[in-house]
C-alpha cells in the first residue's frame, strides 16, 4: 500500500494570472459613452470593459484597451491593472509583458490587490522584468496582507520551500491556512500535508484529515488519494476500507495513478 504523498512533492508554486476585472452590472451605453467621452474615468473604465466582455455592445477588444488607457492615464487603478493584463495576453494590443509590468506597478501602487499578485508573478517568472524571488515575495504579501487567497497561498510556497525568504514552515503554515479559510484547495491541501508531516505546527492526523477532505470535496486529486490512506491506517479519522476505497476512486478519476493502484487492489481482495 503506497503511503501519503509529501506536500512538497505537488505544492509547485501556482503563478497563473488573474485576468481582467469586469463591472458589477452593465451600464447604459449612450450615457456611458457620453460620459467617457468627456473625460470621466470611471465611464472610460466601464466603457472599456463593456468591449471586452461584449456587454451591450459587439465585443472589440482593440477598443476596450483604447478606453482602458485613457482611463489608466487618468490614474484608474482597475484601467491599469486591465490594460497590464491585456498587454500580458496580447488581446487588443501586441503582446508586451514589459508593458503589462508597467501598468501593473501602477496599479500596485494603488493598492490593487490583483495588480500586487500579478507584478509578485511576473517577478517571479522573470516576464518583463528581472527574475527576483523577493520582490516575488514583496508583492505576494502586499496582496496576500488585503486577503487576496491566491497570494497567500504563494507566499506560503515560498515560505516552504525557503525562495525569496528565510524557509519558515510557521509561515507557510499561517499562509496556507488564510488561503485555505477562504476555500482554495491546494492551499487546504497543503495545510492537511504539514498538520500530518508536524511541519510548521504540531502534528495533528485529525487536523490533516480534516483539510484533506477540505480540498478534496473540491476534486483535489492528491488530498482524495491521501484521504483515501487515513481511512486505510486509521489515522485521524475511524479505519473504514470502504470509504478509502471510495476516496482512491475518486482520486483516480481526478488523474491519480496512485489512486488508480490502490482502487485496483481493493478491489482485487474483495472491498
Amino acid at each position: 500500500m503506497k503511503q501519503t504523498v509529501k506536500w512538497l512533492a505537488a505544492a509547485l508554486i501556482a503563478l497563473g494570472l488573474n485576468q481582467a476585472v469586469g463591472a458589477d452590472s452593465v451600464p447604459n451605453l449612450q450615457e456611458t459613452l457620453q460620459a467617457a467621452e468627456q473625460g470621466s474615468a470611471k465611464a472610460q473604465f466601464y466603457l472599456g470593459v463593456m468591449y471586452e466582455g461584449g456587454q451591450g455592445v459587439r465585443q472589440d477588444y482593440t477598443k476596450a484597451v483604447q478606453w482602458f488607457r485613457k482611463a489608466a492615464e487618468q490614474g484608474d487603478a482597475k484601467a491599469q491593472y486591465n490594460l497590464g493584463v491585456a498587454y500580458d495576453n496580447g488581446q487588443g494590443v501586441r503582446q508586451d509583458y514589459a508593458q503589462a509590468v508597467q501598468w501593473y506597478r501602477r496599479a500596485a501602487e494603488q493598492r490593487d490587490a490583483e495588480a500586487q499578485y500579478n507584478l509578485g508573478v511576473a517577478y517571479a517568472q522573470g516576464q518583463g522584468v528581472r527574475q527576483a524571488d523577493k520582490q516575488a515575495v514583496h508583492w505576494y504579501r502586499k496582496a496576500a496582507e488585503q486577503g487576496h487567497a491566491q497570494a497567500q497561498f504563494n507566499l506560503g510556497l515560498m515560505y516552504g520551500v525557503g525562495k525569496g525568504v528565510r524557509q519558515d514552515y510557521a509561515q507557510a503554515v499561517q499562509w496556507f491556512y488564510k488561503a485555505a479559510e477562504q476555500g482554495h484547495a491546494k492551499a487546504q491541501y497543503n495545510l492537511g500535508g504539514m498538520y500530518y508531516d508536524g511541519q510548521g505546527t504540531r502534528q495533528d492526523y485529525s487536523q490533516a484529515s480534516e483539510w484533506y477532505h477540505k480540498a478534496a470535496e473540491q476534486g483535489h486529486a492528491e488530498a482524495q488519494y491521501n484521504l483515501g490512506v487515513m481511512y486505510t491506517q486509521g489515522q485521524g479519522v475511524r479505519q473504514n476500507l470502504v470509504i478509502a476505497k471510495e476516496w482512491y476512486g475518486k482520486a483516480c478519476d481526478n488523474g491519480s495513478q496512485q489512486g488508480c493502484d490502490n482502487y485496483r487492489e481493493f478491489n482485487q481482495a474483495g472491498y
